[in-house]
């Protein structure tokens, strides 16, 4: 019997030798595609690399060797693996070597710095809000705005439900700003300001942790160097994965206040006064009549 920490649920061992995603990886083993050692698969099944694991019959290749790279996504390119997307970004990467996927998203109509990989545990870790990680942008709006639109972008915006947790804002222009958020709500700047009445004409992200977009230009990419690597794992060292996440980690949002409760009322009167100014109460069960006095039945 093999030590929990020393091996791996079945979907994510599959997942990361690359030949498709963890979702599909349950998919074959809910079909009985997959076997381990011999043995048809049940789901949540644990292994390791010694195992013997086969998929439609064939032997399951060795995990490939990690790969991480920066790419300056221009404006166009969607970030999903789906190939049927026109325009994907899997596709505008063209990476050859293994089955690459993106760390979080950018928007359609945003560019910069996005990260990519076929590492499944980094990704958990750096998109985690309550690991707090930076991630800085360019936003560049429609008209100009003052201090005041400065201080309550940073302080926290009311949206989707929520409020945006503090963050630090910097004006740079006119109608620009520099924004670092270590959140990642969905169109979270471009909400923020649609809500103070602005509406986003460019979004740039520069950064992400130690990683800046430096000189790439829109469609680039590059490998992260060693150095870069070694202080990503020191930053996400502490941080929690998927299955700890979901106990451990802080909420990525502040919850808004729930509205007061009612309080209790006094019992109904009828509205309907009596001949002294007073209302009829209602008695027993019975209706009140008007005057205040209770209908005799003959």
């Amino acid at each position: 019997m093999y030590a929990e920490d020393s091996t791996t649920r079945l979907n994510k061992f599959i997942s990361e030798t690359g030949i498709c995603s963890r979702r599909e990886a349950d998919r074959l083993i809910e079909e009985g595609q997959v076997k381990v050692n011999g043995r048809v698969a049940e789901m949540g099944l644990r292994v390791n690399a010694e195992d013997r694991i086969t998929v439609r019959g064939k032997p399951l290749k060795a995990k490939p060797a990690p790969v991480y790279l920066a790419y300056n996504k221009p404006v166009g390119i969607t970030c999903t693996t789906d190939p049927e997307v026109p325009e994907n970004i899997v596709d505008a990467v063209n990476y050859k070597k293994s089955r690459i996927f993106p760390i979080g998203r950018l928007d359609k109509p945003s560019e910069g710095l996005i990260l990519l990989t076929n590492d499944g545990d980094i990704v958990n870790k750096i998109l985690r809000a309550g690991n707090a990680h930076d991630k800085e942008y360019v936003v560049t709006v429609d008209k100009p705005f003052g201090p005041d639109f400065v201080q309550k972008m940073a302080s926290g915006v009311p949206i989707l439900g929520t409020v945006t947790q503090p963050c630090r804002v910097r004006q740079l222009g006119p109608k620009s700003f520099n924004i670092i958020l270590t959140q990642g709500l969905n169109r979270q700047i471009r909400r923020m300001t649609e809500y103070l009445g602005y509406e986003v004409t460019r979004l740039k992200r520069t950064r992400i942790m130690n990683i800046t977009l430096g000189d790439l230009k829109p469609g680039q990419w590059r490998p992260l160097n060693k150095k870069e690597m070694a202080l990503i794992n020191q930053m996400v060292a502490d941080s929690v994965a998927t299955e700890e996440a979901s106990t451990q980690a802080a909420p990525s949002v502040r919850k808004t206040s729930k509205p007061p409760r009612k309080k209790p009322q006094p019992p109904r009167q009828d509205r309907r006064p009596d001949k002294k100014g007073k209302p009829a109460v209602k008695k027993s069960g019975k209706k009140p009549y008007p005057g205040g006095k209770s209908k005799k039945r003959g």
